[in-house]
């Protein structure tokens, strides 16, 4: 059985996974699956991700793997993507789990609110996004002054995590000009070998009114 990805195009969360895949050159197959018409909602997709979330990685074993960083060190053990040493590899695991805490919610969470219509780019809550996602661009920026990746000489998978959801910034209205550590790491991950961003923008059934999805 080969490895098979329950994703959504639109998703950095399912992004992330891909960028990883792609990066390794490893054959999966892909499955589709419509957040915003149900299809988490539905039993058979409860029995593979109780949460309702995606992605989830079904292994060639038949077992599924969910929550996205958890599939990156899944699919990374053994790889350049994540260190052997154990110093190394637990600071390739802190930024995944900054990446969870700060800059999804900040950046991601104020994307796809005001994407789908969800906030008004004005509105009380969006400016609070805005100011938490600034503090966590300017980690990000001070953390990248002296250093090419976040661990190391080389890309982990702790840059393609916090890639896929810092890339997406202007789509939030977050301009990266103030941040040039910052961009010049968005372009060395981009443009190195391998690399396939292929994030689709969210169709219309995602918008407020329109959607059935654990997000209403």
């Amino acid at each position: 059985m080969p490895l098979r990805l329950y994703d959504y195009a639109a998703s950095a969360n399912c992004l992330k996974v891909r960028l990883l895949l792609a990066r390794l050159d490893r054959p999966y197959e892909r499955v589709p699956v419509d957040i915003f018409a149900g299809e988490t909602l539905m039993d058979d997709f409860a029995r593979i991700n109780p949460a309702r979330s995606t992605p989830v990685l079904e292994l060639e074993s038949g077992e599924y793997l969910q929550e996205s960083n958890a599939i990156l060190v899944h699919l990374a053990e053994g790889t350049d993507y994540l260190p052997d040493d154990p110093y190394a590899r637990a600071q390739v695991l802190r930024w995944l789990f900054f990446e969870q805490a700060a800059l999804l919610p900040a950046i991601g969470g104020l994307r796809f609110r005001l994407m789908t219509g969800r906030l008004a780019p004005g509105s009380a809550g969006a400016e609070r996004r805005r100011a938490a996602a600034d503090g966590v661009l300017r980690l990000l920026d001070d953390h990248l002054q002296t250093r090419e990746f976040m661990v190391g000489n080389r890309s982990s998978v702790a840059d393609l995590s916090l890639f896929a959801y810092t890339h997406v910034a202007p789509e939030a209205g977050i301009e990266l000009a103030p941040y040039p550590a910052v961009q010049a790491w968005l372009e060395r991950v981009a443009g190195e070998p391998g690399h396939a961003n292929d994030l689709e923008p969210y169709p219309p059934n995602s918008m407020a009114g329109a959607s059935r999805s654990i997000y209403d």
